[in-house]
This record gives structure tokens, sequence and C-alpha cells, in this order.
């Protein structure tokens, strides 16, 4: 079995002696180098721009401007392309923006011989504006009067959609947007969530150059078959002419899951006269100038009734979307939809949704994908009701929880497998839930601790809300061993071993026999959409284990030519054997070497197969940490902390653990000190950097426990279901929730900041 094996990593030897290449390894020297011009201004217009100056300095190749780009706008979004118009993202953004939307837009680039060359022309052009005031906050960009920041969208929403539940009149009334609850326990709150960065080592870069009449993009990217029809899109020419190269790259977490600035180096190269170009983003460009988490209120109502079932819940989610649209009404989208899914309604449900547009740094898809917003909310609003009405908190999530066979009315998924109670259970036991609850009860003092929990569900993919497909190619070698091509990334999750995992299970060889092609090029590697949406081992999985499963047949089916009367063969280890005795008939590769060189029947043995994956599934999971609160300084430590996952059947355990460890540290951060801050006359990110900017490191964090439970999903390739991002999910609000046991105030804005503590302190009278 070579799933559920705890294997070293493939790229593991590579990558800690520093032979892995990244994209700046590959970049050819000399090279063109590129640099942007950012707005200073964060709302208006570029009304003329003087670039003489730059353009004379020697070594300047190009300058270029926003009146220079293509007229045309394109979408940026890591999804699907779509035949229907209406499933299609976005397209509010140019190559170069005369518009200006966000402080640092990007209004102009230089070409130039050197990198330094390119910084000095910069400061050169000079460049007049019409200013506007900057609009920071959704309640600003919906005020009556406010001009919009994109024509298209008069009032500055860029999407709202409503979903009801059935409500039954007798009991629910619906009038003018707000659900009522008559005759249950009433519970209201309001929560807020911040916006960060994902802060991954590798900044965004890419080079690009041109072959024949087509453009080569090598960029680090998560999608390297959408950036290469994104490119064909912003230029405007057939998607055929672009070529995209993805090599190693040092992490994502959903930042590149956007095409970023691949199109408008593609296009500098093309300017250059197609001599290689190379774009590299600063880290304060980085921040600035790509995606990051959005950051979305929430005002939640719910219904209750008296034996703790949750009988109806309202959610009202308005998401920061910042200047333009990048992944657009998709994420507050799923936020409300998660809110709906972990715990069920027994009578109603209702959501109401708003993306808007504002002059912030634009969020995009960032690990979660809009469920790390919305299980605060809802992990809080639990907690709070709980307290409110004297229930048990976790008697109370696991009477309402989502029950196996569920199917969420709305969109169909089905909970196919779940063991969330069996999480639970287990995170109690280890964290002493019970008796650390009753040791931590009416403290005094200013140090005190406490204990706080919170559970989570994640789907598996985005079916149906879009296109899930895969190809996956497995090509014998002459030795025996086989090749195994994808278009799915490796972006440090450990993509790469899994997949040789499951390839080498579906052939019957060890996973030392399978040879991944780590690095995507659009050229010859299958289509795959990308890294994403906790996606890749539950749907490439199912194009995998089907090219396997068909390369296996063929390779037997070759063996019978060679093996007269063996019917009941199969491929054990090395060898082909007798599928009865499991006698050793034949080496692989000694097959390989006769189906190679035979005069006789000369086969290149090859499988290739797509999966079009029509179905989804829940994981589950939770969180449970002990904290001690420094009252007077507003300091919270993390004492103790676990995650509990069910990831259905774990393809390989230790790199399970070492995910659920790189989530649950953003977590922390997310939990404690991590928001981007602006200034709010100008609209300048003020903390755009990893000084200011307080991500916490190896010293600010505890032990990392993380924990599971296998349940076997009948949906998943090999009984498998979502991991990459579910373990960012619950650790925030069980943070929150453990500093409400510990001091009986309730903070409902993220993060959990010394400030804000301090200021909720004095208001719930624990401080002077």
């Amino acid at each position: 079995m070579e799933i559920g094996r705890s294997i070293q990593r493939v790229d593991a030897f590579d990558k800690v002696t520093g032979r892995a290449r990244f994209t700046d390894d590959l970049c050819p020297r000399p090279i063109l180098e590129a640099r942007i011009l950012h707005s200073t201004i964060a709302n208006g217009w570029v009304k003329s721009m003087d670039v003489s100056r730059a353009q004379a300095l020697p070594g300047v190749v190009k300058v270029l401007t926003c009146f220079d780009v293509p007229p045309h706008q394109y979408p940026t979004p890591g999804h699907p392309w779509s035949v229907e118009e209406a499933h299609q993202d976005v397209s509010d953004r140019r190559l170069l923006n005369q518009r200006v939307r966000i402080y640092g837009d990007d209004i102009a680039a230089v070409v130039a011989e050197d990198a330094l060359t390119a910084r000095r022309a910069l400061g050169l052009i000079q460049v007049e504006y019409e200013e506007y005031p900057p609009v920071l906050t959704p309640a600003a960009a919906l005020a009556e009067g406010t001009p919009p920041l994109h024509e298209e969208y008069p009032g500055n929403v860029l999407k709202r959609h409503t979903a009801e539940i059935p409500l039954p009149e007798s009991d629910f009334k619906c009038a003018e947007d707000v659900l009522t609850f008559p005759g249950y326990h009433q519970f209201r709150g309001h929560y807020e969530t911040q916006q960060v960065q994902h802060c991954h080592m590798e900044p965004p870069i890419s080079y690009a150059y041109a072959e024949g009449e087509r453009i080569c993009v090598v960029t680090s990217t998560q999608i390297p078959h959408i950036v290469r029809r994104v490119v064909g899109q912003a230029l405007g020419i057939p998607w055929g002419r672009v070529r995209v190269v993805k090599p190693y790259i040092g992490g994502g977490f959903g930042n590149k899951q956007e095409v970023l600035y691949e199109p408008l180096n593609a296009w500098l190269c093309a300017q250059a006269g197609g001599r290689p170009v190379r774009l590299e983003v600063s880290r304060e460009e980085t921040f600035q100038n790509t995606r990051s988490r959005h950051p979305i209120s929430f005002d939640v109502r719910a219904a209750v009734d008296g034996d703790g079932y949750l009988m109806a819940r309202e959610c009202v989610a308005v998401s920061n979307q910042g200047g333009y649209a990048s992944h657009g009404h998709a994420i507050v989208s799923n936020a409300v939809t998660g809110f709906r899914q972990t715990y069920l309604d027994q009578l109603a449900h209702r959501s109401d949704a708003w993306t808007v547009y504002t002059n912030i740094a634009t969020p995009g898809a960032m690990r979660g994908y809009g469920i790390p917003q919305a299980n605060f909310a809802l992990e809080c609003m639990m907690e709070d009701i709980a307290l409110q009405y004297g229930l048990d908190p976790l008697a109370f999530r696991l009477q309402n929880l989502m029950p196996q066979g569920y199917v969420d009315p709305l969109n169909g998924i089905v909970c196919h497998s779940t063991g969330a109670r069996e999480c639970v259970e287990k995170g109690r036991h280890f964290i002493h839930w019970d008796e650390l609850r009753a040791k931590y009860q009416n403290q005094t003092g200013p140090v005190r601790r406490g204990v706080g929990m919170a559970v989570f569900s994640y789907k598996t993919g985005v079916w149906p809300i879009s296109l899930e497909t895969s190809s996956a190619r497995v090509v014998l070698n002459q030795d025996g061993t086989v090749q195994l091509q994808l278009g799915a990334t490796e972006i440090g999750q450990g993509g790469d071993t899994v997949f040789s995992q499951m390839a080498a299970q579906a052939i019957g060889i060890p996973t030392e026999d399978v040879h991944i092609v780590s690095t995507q090029d659009t050229d010859t590697a299958p289509f795959d959409t990308g890294a994403y949406a906790s996606r890749q081992t539950y749907v490439t999985g199912h194009a995998i284990k089907k090219a396997g499963l068909q390369f296996r047949d063929k390779v037997l089916e070759y063996a019978r030519e060679l093996l007269p009367g063996g019917e009941k063969l199969d491929i054990q280890g090395r060898n082909v054997v007798d599928g009865a005795s499991g006698e050793v008939l034949l080496p692989l590769a000694e097959l390989a070497l006769t189906a190679f060189y035979s005069f006789g029947h000369s086969e290149h043995l090859t499988a290739e197969a797509t999966s079009q994956c029509r179905d989804n599934t829940f994981s589950f999971g939770c969180c449970f940490a002990e904290i001690e609160v420094d009252i007077p300084v507003g300091k919270i430590k993390v004492l103790n902390i676990v995650n509990v996952h069910d990831s259905g059947k774990l393809i390989n355990p230790k790199l399970a653990e070492a995910q659920v460890h790189g989530g649950m540290s953003m977590g922390l951060g997310y939990a404690l000190s991590e928001e981007m801050k602006y200034d709010p006359k100008t609209g300048r990110l003020l903390n755009g950097n990893l000084l200011d900017y307080k991500m916490p490191t190896a010293l600010d964090h505890p032990e990392l426990h993380a924990l599971f439970v296998e349940t076997e999903d009948p949906s998943g390739p090999f009984g498998n279901k979502a991991l990459g991002e579910p373990p960012a999910i619950p650790v925030a609000p069980a943070v929150r929730n453990a500093l409400l046991h510990a001091t009986g105030v309730a903070v409902n804005t993220l993060p959990l900041s010394p400030q804000r503590l301090v200021e909720a302190f004095r208001e719930g009278g624990l401080l002077e």
C-alpha cells in the first residue's frame, strides 16, 4: 500500500540542498529589467504624464504608460473559464490604469538594461493627477453621493445576492430584508475580520521572452494554464500563442491563484522587440499591489429553542473588495455559504451578501476563501449564544452539527462522510476541556487563563459552483519506472509527493519508481486549473487514478503477449506477477525494454486521462486552545493548542501533519496580530513590510499539535478529501472564545491585538 505511507517528500533533497530551481534561478542573464510606476494617490485620474527625461536616460529601452496599453479590460482571478458569459469573471483591469482606484495603482512601466537604471527612470517620470478623496470602507462607498470607482457599477456594489431556505409563514416572517423570529430565544451579534496578507517567502516574479510569434512567460504561479488564457485575453492574441512555464514556487496561499503581473510582463516583452524581460515585485509591492484576505463584517441573528436547537439564522455579510474585482463576489458568497453549512437550522435560514468597491489594496483569494472570516463570526456566535442562554458550548455545537447524508438545499453538495463528532471528542480529551473549564471559572486578578474551541466544515473543490476538471499522463520509462505528468501544481504543500503515491497505488508499483515532472509547461503538461480550493488531491487525484489504472491495464495487456496463458496477471512492486499465487513472472524493467525495442512489437506504453469531477464533499475539524491573558497589557499567550481534522483517508500522514502546523501558524497570526492598516487621509498602506506588519515568528508560537480522525469518503479517489486550507480556519475563533472564558469580555473584531484588548477590558470594567 502506497497510500497512507509517511514517505519523505520527493522534492525534499533538492529543496534542503538548494538544488531546486525557482523562477529567478532559471532566469537568463543579462536580461532587461522592468519596474512599475505606482500612483501616489488612491482615487482619481492620471491627467498627463511626462516621460521624456526617463526615456532619455542611458540604458532605458522603453517607457510605457497607461495611455499606451491596449484599450480592452481583462479578468485576473484564477478561476476556470466558462463558455457561459454569466459564469465569467469580472473584467475591470487594464495592463496599466489611467483611472486610479488604489494607492500605488500601476500607471506606467520602464524597461531598462538593468534594475538600477529602471528604478532611476521611474523617479524622472512626472505625473499630473485629478485627485478625489479616498473611500476606504463599504459604508463610505455606499453613502449617497459617493462617486463610483467603476462607471459600470454606479453604486459601488460589485454584486449583492440574497438566499433563503423556506420560511414557514406561521413561524417566520421575512419583510424589508429582515428575518424575524417570534416565539424563540433571540440572539443578535456583530463581528468583523481584518485584511491580512499571505506573506509567502517568494515574491511574485516572472520573465518573458519571444519564441517566433509566440511569447513564453516563466512565472511563480499556482495556475499556469489559467495564466496562459489571461495573458492571451489581456494582450488580445490567440491563447495558443502564449506558453507558460511554472518552476518550483516559494509559496502562494492563494495570492498566486491570481494572474498578477504576467500579462504586463508579456506585453512589455512584446514592446521591447521580444527581448527577455524580467519583472520582480518587491515585498512592499506585494503588500500593496497583489492580493490579500478580504475584511468582512457580519451582522447575524439567530433563533434558538428551549432545548438548544438552532431554529433559524440570518447572516448579512459586507465584503470590502478594494479597487478591483479580483475574485469578485465569490469570496463573500462562499463565506455566507460556509456560515450556513456547519450547523443545521431546523426551520429557516437567510443570507444577504454584499461586495463593495473601495480604495483599499485589492483583496483576492487567500487560504480558506472566505471561510476563515465566516467561521470567526459563526463560532463566536455559537459561543455567545451558549453563554447568553446557559448552554454548554460544546454540547450546543454537537447537537446542531451537520449530519452525514446532509444535502445543502441551495447547491446540492452532499456530506458523504463525517468524523466531526469524533474530532471534537478527541480535541476535548487532549486539551482536558472539562477540567480546565471548571478550573478557570470565576477567576480574578490581572493574569487569567481560559480554554476555547471552534468547529469548522469545508467543502472540497469548487463543484458545482464552477468547473472541476483535470488530466494526468503516465509514461513508461525504459527501465520499468514511470513518469507522471500533470498540470496540477506543487506550491510547497507536498502535492508532488502525494500525486506520486496516488499514481503508484493505482499502478501497483513503489512510489520511488514514479518520477513526477514538477515543472509545468503549458505546451506539454496536461490541462489542470491549478492549486486552489483544496482540490488537487481530490480532483486531480481522480485523474491520476484513472490514468494509472489505464496504464496498468496496458502494461498487463502487453505482458500477456510475452506470457502466453497468463490471463490473471497483476503488478506488484517492480514485477508482473501471477494474480492468484503472487509468483513473479516478469520484471517490469524487462517488459519495458521489450516494449521499446522489440522487432516484433514495439509499443510506447502511455496513458492519459481526463476527469471532470461532478461531486463534492465536506471535511471537518476543530481547534481547542488554552491561553493566558495579561489584562493590564492586553497580551494573550497561547499555552496549548490542537487542531483535529477529518480529511478522509490520509495519503501521507506526515505531510498532513505539516500542512496542519502551517495552517495553525497562519491562524495564530490572523487571531493575534496581523492587520493591514491605512492612512485615512491618503489611502496609503502604512505597514506594507515585514517589519511593521506584525506576523508571528517561531518564538511567538507554542508547540503546535495536530490530530486526525480518518474516515473513508466514498467520493474521494482514495477516500480522501480537503486538507490544504482547513487548518487555518478555526484557530482565531478558538482563541477568541478562550479569551471570553478567561475574562468574560467578548471581543468581536480581529485581530486580538493589545490595543484592542485593553480598550475592550476598559469597556468591560476590568481596567480603570
